[in-house]
């Protein structure tokens, strides 16, 4: 019956072509926009992870309460005690302190005046320890414009936007103008080795990155950082896991008394990550949703034109002793198959498209000026497991729908009627 049912099919491109090609159209619609939207939502999750949240992060209930602010004198101190106290509690991640600071970048002149000078955002990573993973987890080598990575203590990076505003060139001298975690002024010389350039607008525009131990030395902050962040030894994202350690953790070091005891937050806890990731995950179902039931009303019409133009073959198989709920059976069957012939092509489709999406990427830049969202000017799709048989769901179930309402005029029509339309 399938194989007879789909010889029937293919010869008559009246009845099936229209219906594969809205399908088609739909599922690749489908499968694009999904790995579209899955490919942002990963992007920004792993951006803001690297660069800014970790995908858990420790630090103190003072300094998170106006953390905007970053007020180093809130931080963590005795990190290496508590550092070293936490990798052997969680193996399975990789921690890394930081220290967040802001301040003026100064460029000198040969008599050792103001030529130029900047706000600037920096960053002290572990860049020089050699098992650190500070440089490939912020793709830091890779980024790297002019010049070279720091080799040694009084050496910076800073980004390629931030040194042509400034006219600073490789090798050059720096100095930093910031406060110290006790109050003071801090000034402190560094030599400009390289540029980089992440492709994040609010990092490119104006970030200075330093070896850890150089702003310790140069905030006053010995054994200390703004905030220690752990990431999952496989850099993949597992909420569950998260959450799991997260209220282990705090179970055992927060003190709800104590402003200065660490507590730990998951990613989703910070920068309204929580809030876009739920919705992210919720989305695929409203798409998903409205596809099958846009799709469904035009395959409905789609359908019932074809039914009309049916009737006499329906009073055929009328004539021959076929019951209605035979008829209105095969119907239901045809329309399943045409729905995955349609939904195979259209699943190929979007695939291609999302395929060439996700090695090429988009360049949104033009639109990111100005932006404060930890996003990559390139943003691409991703192609996932769920991928490959998502565009399946609106597939099938529109067709099958479509075919279900306009199918019940078989019901309807009396016997007789058909026989007569089959006459004339």
């Amino acid at each position: 019956m399938i194989w007879f049912l789909l010889k029937g099919i293919l010869r008559d491109r009246h009845r099936s072509l229209f219906p594969i090609i809205i399908v088609s159209l739909g599922v690749a619609l489908t499968v694009l926009l999904y790995t579209w939207i899955m490919g942002i939502m990963s992007d920004m999750l792993d951006v803001s992870a690297r660069f800014d949240t970790g995908h858990v992060k420790v630090v103190t209930p003072a300094y998170w309460e106006i953390e905007s602010q970053v007020p180093n004198d809130l931080g963590l101190f005795k990190i290496s005690k508590l550092q070293a106290d936490i990798a052997a509690r969680y193996p399975e991640y990789s921690w890394s302190p930081r220290i967040r600071y802001g301040g003026i970048l100064d460029i000198p002149d040969e008599k050792g005046e103001t030529r130029s000078q900047g706000p600037v955002m920096g960053l002290g990573l572990d860049l020089l320890s050699p098992g650190s993973k500070e440089v490939e987890r912020l793709k830091i080598a890779t980024s790297i414009m002019r010049g070279r990575m720091p080799a040694k203590a009084g050496e910076i990076l800073i980004t390629e936007e931030f040194a042509r505003g400034l006219g600073v060139n490789i090798g050059e001298t720096a100095t930093l103008i910031s406060a110290t975690a006790a109050g003071g002024m801090a000034i402190q010389n560094f030599v400009v080795v390289g540029t980089v350039q992440f492709g994040l607008q609010n990092l490119d525009r104006g970030t200075m990155i330093a070896d850890i131990r150089d702003i310790q030395y140069a905030l006053d902050m010995e054994d200390a950082c703004s905030e220690l962040l752990g990431f999952q030894n496989d850099m993949v994202f597992d909420e569950a896991d998260v959450q799991r350690i997260k209220d282990d953790f705090n179970g055992h070091w927060q003190n709800p008394v104590d402003k200065y005891a660490p507590m730990m937050l998951a990613l989703t806890d910070q920068r309204g990550l929580g809030e876009y990731y739920a919705y992210i995950k919720s989305f695929a179902f409203i798409m998903v949703f409205i596809f099958i039931f846009a799709m469904s009303i035009v395959l409905w019409n789609t359908s019932l034109m074809s039914g009309i133009r049916r009737y006499g073959e329906i009073g055929v198989r009328l004539a021959i002793g076929e019951s209605k709920g035979g008829i209105y059976k095969r119907m239901l069957l045809e329309s399943v198959m045409i729905g995955v012939i349609g939904s195979v092509i259209g699943t190929a489709i979007g695939l291609l498209f999302a395929y060439y999406l996700q090695e090429v990427g988009l360049d949104i830049s033009s639109m990111m000026r100005g932006s404060t969202m930890m996003i990559q000017s390139v943003v691409r799709a991703k192609l996932t497991p769920t991928s490959y048989y998502l565009g399946f769901i609106p597939g099938v179930i529109a067709t099958t729908i479509g075919t279900a309402f306009s199918g019940v005029g078989v019901f309807k029509r009396q016997t007789a009627t058909l026989f007569k339309e089959l006459e004339t």
